[in-house]
């Protein structure tokens, strides 16, 4: 295994921690996003074209813009929005 290859893997374990720990679902969804790329190009390094399309098609395409939806859909986004200006009014 190439140093690259352990330099992506470290990233791709930082990925799935902080996806745990974050308390923002956007956030989480642009990490999960992260780790599906980082994933793919692991795959690209092992030699597994397909799987490293697929990979990127549906991890980071697909799965994240029905993420978004969803986040819309039941207004997460937007509550999101709201209650950091109201943190935000409450400091100053």
């Amino acid at each position: 295994m190439t140093l690259f290859q352990c330099i992506l893997m470290g990233f791709l374990i930082v990925c799935a921690v902080s996806v745990s720990f974050s308390k923002n679902l956007l956030n989480s969804i642009l990490i999960y996003m992260s780790y599906s790329l980082i994933m793919s190009i692991l795959w690209v390094c092992l030699e597994s074209p397909d799987l490293a399309i697929t990979e990127a098609a549906v991890g980071a395409g697909v799965t994240s813009i029905l993420f978004f939806a969803t986040l819309k859909k039941i207004q997460a986004i937007r509550i999101e929005k709201e209650k950091q200006q109201e943190e935000g009014s409450q400091s100053e």
